[in-house]
């Protein structure tokens, strides 16, 4: 299944064999130090900058209705963020993975995102349409 948007990614999670956990990580464009002024007009246009992670959570596919159920939920933090990147865990045996099996991978989410290798992840904007990053 092509997945083209945020209803496609719970569709395809919720018809897999093994329950899913979804991993969430919510990133911030910032505008890093030392940077030019040809670089800090791209930012203020909204086309360059650095993404850091500012907070990460997981959800079983079921505990989710739609990306707005996931964008309200994120607002009652307090933390703004441009872009979520998701993936997910598959279970096993019938049974998915625990919110305490998700923390290393969320921590490698993170990781993944500080080197700059987000390719193996599908991203939202804040509108919850599918974006590709370069």
């Amino acid at each position: 299944m092509e997945i083209s948007s945020f209803a496609d990614l719970l569709e395809a999670a919720r018809a897999q064999p093994q329950p899913q956990r979804l991993l969430f990580m919510f990133a911030k464009a910032e505008l890093p130090p030392g940077v030019n002024p040809e670089e800090k007009q791209l930012f203020e246009n909204r086309q360059g900058g650095a993404l850091a992670a500012v907070m990460c959570v997981d959800k079983l596919s079921t505990e989710l209705r739609d990306f707005a159920h996931l964008a309200a939920e994120s607002s009652h933090t307090g933390k703004s963020w441009d872009i979520v990147f998701v993936t997910t865990m598959s279970g096993k045996g019938g049974v998915a993975p625990s919110t305490e099996e998700a923390n290393r991978p969320l921590d490698m989410m993170v990781q993944s995102l500080r080197n700059g290798n987000i390719s193996q992840y599908l991203a939202f904007n804040q509108s919850g349409e599918l974006v590709q990053l370069s």
